[in-house]
């Protein structure tokens, strides 16, 4: 007669429960912060370090991780973001009436951020002595923003770019090369002039060659007439 098996033999195990509660722990953990608006930086860091790389052993504190020795929040990455997040941040604050009326567009790519001038604004056609009228509160706020706290010490570039439109024979100036390069170094005077250090500084001119609109219309022309200052990443140096 066959042995008959107790009930407890074949009823199926309970271990699941373990890694349910461990889920639901981990849900309410993450709609408790998203509700929380003061929730800091290096947290939202951990827990974006955390998700991306999921798996058994991994923690959600913030502190050494034991295999690279390292805290989240002082990984070269995560401090380079802060850094740029928090002078494009004050460059919004800085330049938002210009934004407003489209004479300054700020943007941040792979080379860092990116605070582009109409060229318009700051010289007359053909010309590279600054408008100091026009232009005077937008270079003022400038030299705010490169001397304070969020960009201190930080290299930056200023590149001059032109529309397409070849050079007058009769002007002063050989090509849109020397043009371009003319108006970024004349930015770069009156921000030395206003105290930002020119050891930080770099200029390019790029003439016509890096259009950011079509060259078919005077409006696409006049988006590509434009001076960039580049607050630079430190990976692009």
């Amino acid at each position: 007669m066959a042995k008959r098996r107790r009930r407890s033999d074949s009823a199926p195990g309970e271990g699941w429960l373990a890694t349910f509660a461990d889920m639901l722990c981990l849900l309410l953990c993450f709609f408790a912060i998203l509700f929380n608006p003061v929730t800091e930086e290096e947290t939202l860091s951990a827990i974006a370090e955390y998700f991306a790389n999921i798996g058994w052993g991994s923690s959600l504190t913030v502190g050494r991780m034991h295999e690279t020795g390292n805290t989240v929040a002082s990984m070269p990455s995560q401090t380079r973001g802060r850094v740029l997040a928090d002078s494009l941040r004050r460059a919004v604050t800085l330049f938002n009436p210009q934004i407003r009326s489209n004479q300054v567009k700020i943007t941040q790519d792979e080379r860092g951020v990116i605070i582009s001038f109409a060229s318009d604004v700051f010289f007359n056609s053909a010309s590279a002595r600054i408008n100091v009228e026009q232009s005077r509160q937008i270079l003022l706020n400038l030299a705010i923003l490169l001397n304070s706290s969020e960009t201190a010490g930080r290299k930056f570039r200023i590149e001059g770019h032109t529309d397409g439109v070849g050079i007058d024979p009769a002007g002063p100036w050989v090509s849109n090369w020397q043009l371009s390069t003319e108006r970024a170094l004349s930015v770069l005077y009156y921000l030395i002039d206003l105290g930002v250090s020119e050891n930080r500084a770099q200029v390019s001119g790029f003439g016509s060659t890096m259009p950011i609109a079509g060259e078919d219309t005077a409006e696409g022309q006049a988006f590509n007439r434009r001076v960039d200052v580049i607050i630079i990443d430190d990976a692009h140096l």
